[in-house]
């Protein structure tokens, strides 16, 4: 499964790593001779980890010599001023990297944290807490990982994987049923249909439809809870909007079964790390 997942990220690293080099590190080609280097990964601040297979390949597609060793794993907690991983290996490699590598680990090990905060805020209730499309254009995949790394579990990938009629198809078309109609006659590979409500009035037109799941949509706590009241464990039932740290905890109570947070990726702060290098042949 993850070599599956390291074939798919790895023209974005190669692309990442040409955008940064382009036709060459000038600084390290100019100063830097052909000698053996060491550096440790080191967290600046507490959070959790992710990333660390795609920090290694980063190296590694510069030079296969260079050896990058994990000391925690993904979704491990870091605190202030450990060292979670090393590299060694040709120096002009380490050099040119370390900025491409920095950039993966240190945003998707700040999603992975803030992901967590969200799990831990919803601990005692049965809602998961799911990712949204609000990701960075092109680093989707990455977005996606660090929110599985920090105990958050993922929403669909793209418009392709599953069926989710909102507010604007509904308008485009005329009426939920209507929409849902049309989706179950064009569809034939039968994806799940999820169905975004705004109000007890559309979601009662919603529940008839059987769907597979409705989203509630920017629906205070008080309303959640008429809405799980109302639907009585017929559907799965998904909040959604305004979904923050602050109200996470009251939203999870309401017995909804998911929560999607677009903040968890659009919003989110870089985990700090660092990379400490020494020369190894001068030990």
């Amino acid at each position: 499964m993850m070599n599956d997942i390291l074939t798919k990220v790895k023209p974005v690293i190669l692309h990442a790593l040409e955008e940064d080099i382009g036709d060459g590190d000038v600084t390290t080609l100019c100063t830097v001779p052909d000698t053996t280097l060491e550096g440790r990964f080191i967290a600046k601040e507490s959070g959790v980890i992710s990333g660390l297979e795609v920090a290694g390949l980063t190296f590694s597609l510069l030079d296969e010599q260079v050896r990058f060793t994990s000391h925690v794993a993904d979704g491990d907690r870091v605190e202030a001023k450990q060292i979670f991983a090393t590299v060694r290996g040709p120096g002009r490699a380490i050099l040119s990297g370390e900025r491409v590598a920095l950039n993966f680990l240190q945003r998707m090990s700040g999603i992975a944290t803030l992901t967590r905060q969200f799990a831990d805020a919803m601990k005692g209730a049965s809602a998961v807490i799911l990712d949204t499309r609000k990701t960075a254009p092109g680093l989707r995949i990455f977005d996606k990982w660090a929110v599985r790394s920090g105990g958050g579990q993922n929403h669909r990938f793209g418009l392709y994987d599953m069926v989710l009629i909102k507010d604007n198809h509904i308008a485009a078309v005329g009426t939920i049923s209507e929409t849902v109609a049309r989706v179950r006659s064009e569809d034939k590979l039968k994806r799940a249909i999820e169905i975004e409500v705004r109000n007890l009035e559309e979601l009662r037109e919603a529940l008839e439809l059987s769907p597979d799941r409705i989203l509630l949509d920017n629906m205070t706590p008080s309303e959640l809870s008429d809405a799980v009241r109302v639907t009585d464990g017929r559907v799965p039932l998904e909040a959604s909007g305004n979904v923050s740290l602050e109200n996470i905890t009251a939203i999870a109570a309401s017995g909804v079964d998911y929560i999607s947070a677009g903040m968890l990726t659009h919003s989110t702060k870089a985990l700090d790390i660092t990379l400490l290098l020494t020369n190894a042949e001068e030990k």
